[in-house]
Formats: structure tokens, sequence, C-alpha cells
């Protein structure tokens, strides 16, 4: 392109980062609760907004007691049912809130059996439990015996089995990300557009690919809208001049690629089944990735820097003061 002119400059930019996440002090509470119907409520003091935090939920007590996800509810937000609670932030949701509910899904199925050793008139380290076929108790050697959630539930009565778990986990997380981005600069307007995004985050155990990368994807158009569009102005006397939605230019479907993201998985210790954050990644490395990409589209020209964000007027303005600088012999 470079060769034969054309205003179109291609640039590739890379990224790649160590997050912290699970940071924020403090621990975060969740209990599960078998009803008399021997279906389970999962309560939970993380409030979600937007993150799939039912379907995470109901997946991980799912996959602890074996009762299927349509047959657990997911309460959270209810201070009259839920005691305590931490926040949702810091990509900290399924490390602590996550963990919580494991804790309260395993103590359960241990209460579960000690219920089961009694009416099987068994010792409770001669019970085991298989989440198989929606959760069976059974004295070992003899599988074809057993009683599920719904006999306990029965057997219970009115006398709800309920356990709970507050977990604060070892220590913070440390995700990593590589980030590549691939973008067209218009040399004779400044304009940029982003053709590719490729990254590889390992965010330790995943729980749901689909909503780990949904949460990639949504970091990755806000970088690119910190990268290229949002800006804040303001006149000389401190008065913003960026007032509305129409001043405040956003990313929307068309200005992003196809994002092309894939998934690492080295487990944390910090936390029961290994999980890191993952909700800051795509943030973290888009904006440099764009830049960069800019910058390298550019720097044939001798532009070193363009402030964020490389909106056409600033990108044009660096390619104009670039030409117009004298050229060494």
């Amino acid at each position: 392109l470079r060769e034969r002119g054309d205003c179109r400059l291609l640039g590739i930019g890379v990224a790649t980062f160590v997050d912290r996440t699970a940071g924020v002090p403090g621990t975060e509470y969740g209990a599960v609760e078998l009803r008399p119907d021997g279906s389970l409520l999962a309560r939970t003091g993380s409030t979600p907004y937007g993150q799939g935090h039912r379907t995470a939920w109901a997946m991980l007590v799912s996959d602890r007691t074996g009762v299927p996800m349509d047959r657990i509810d997911v309460l959270h937000g209810d201070t009259d049912k839920i005691p305590r609670g931490g926040l949702t932030a810091g990509s900290r949701s399924v490390q602590k809130a996550g963990s919580a509910l494991v804790e309260a899904s395993d103590a359960l199925v241990a209460a579960g059996r000690e219920i089961a050793a009694e009416v099987l008139e068994a010792a409770v380290e001669d019970v085991t439990f298989s989440a198989a076929e929606g959760g069976r108790f059974y004295v070992i050697g003899t599988p074809a015996i057993w009683l599920g959630w719904t006999d306990l539930a029965i057997r219970r009565g009115s006398d709800a089995l309920a356990c709970e778990s507050d977990f604060a986990g070892e220590g913070p997380t440390c995700p990593s990300g590589a980030y590549v981005a691939v973008v067209e600069v218009d040399r004779e307007t400044g304009a940029v557009r982003v053709e590719r995004i490729i990254t590889v985050d390992d965010a330790g155990t995943i729980l749901n690919p689909m909503l780990a990368l949904g949460q990639v994807h949504g970091g990755l158009a806000q970088g690119i809208g910190q990268a290229l569009y949002e800006d804040m102005a303001y006149d000389d006397l401190g008065n913003p001049l960026t007032s509305t939605f129409a001043d405040y230019g956003l990313p929307s479907a068309c200005e992003v690629p196809s994002f092309e993201c894939s998934l690492e998985q080295t487990p944390s210790p910090y936390n029961p089944l290994g999980f890191k954050g993952i909700a800051e990644s795509g943030t973290i490395g888009a904006t440099p990735a764009v830049q960069n990409a800019v910058i390298d589209a550019v720097a044939y020209l001798g532009v070193r820097h363009i402030d964020l964000p490389a909106t056409p007027e600033r990108v044009w303005a660096a390619i104009k003061a670039a030409e117009e600088r004298p050229r060494p012999d």
C-alpha cells in the first residue's frame, strides 16, 4: 500500500497484559437451600447487572448437586432474605460468589449424606453421592437402592435443609492476555477503521465459554471506543462542551469487526475451581492494541504518538505535521 502511494495505510498493533482480579477485600455470601419439592434455591450476595450470574450460579450448583438447572432458582438483591453480601466489582464475582455457592453446595451434599445414612441405616462414611441422574445417595456397593433430593426433602418435611458459606479466597488472581489489532487509516481524512481484533485470554478455569466471551466482546467494544471515539471537550473556562450522546462518540456494531477470540485455561490455586477474572480484559488489551496499530500505520511518516482518542482530526493533524516537517537529507 505504501509503495504504490495508496491513501489507505495498514497498521498492526500488539498489547499484552497481566491483570489483577478479585483483589477487592472482603468475603462474598452464598447459600443453597433444599425446598420441599426437591428443587433448590441459591442465594447470593453478588448482584448482577448483565454478566449472566443467574446462569453461572445455577450451573455451579447443578454441577455439585446434580439437580437440573431448571429446578434451581437464584435469588439476589433481597436484603430480607440475603443477610449479607459484598459487591459486584473487580472481576471477583465467579471467584468469590461462585466459590461461596460451590462450598454451600458441597455442604448441602454432606448434610444430605447424613440424612440418607439415617434412612438407609448405614454409617455416614459408607454413604456416597453421585451427581448423575439428578443426584443420588446410596450405600457404597449397592447403587440400586438410593435416595434422591426429593426423597430427602420429603423426609425433612417443613424443616428446610440449607447451608451457607462466606468465601474470601487466599488472594487476588492474575489473568493475562495477548491482543492484536489491525486497522486501516485513511491518509487523506485521518479516519480509522478497525479491520480485525484477535485475542487470547487466560482466565483460569472457564465456567461458561459463552458468558466469558461475552465479557471479552463487551470490553473490546469499550476499548475501541476509548481508543478512537470517546472524548470529553471543555471550553477555556472548564465548561463541558460534550453534554449529550450526540456529542460523545461511541462505537456501534457498524464500527467494530467480528472479534476473533480464544480462551486458555491455567487454573488459579486461590479458589476451589481455579477461576480468574475476565470482565475487564477486553478493555485492558483493546485500547493499547488499537492505538499501537494506528501509530504503526503512520510511523513511516515519522509519527510517534497521537493522543487518545485517535479521532480523524487528530490523526489527520499528526499526518500533516509529519509531512510538513523538514526531512534530513
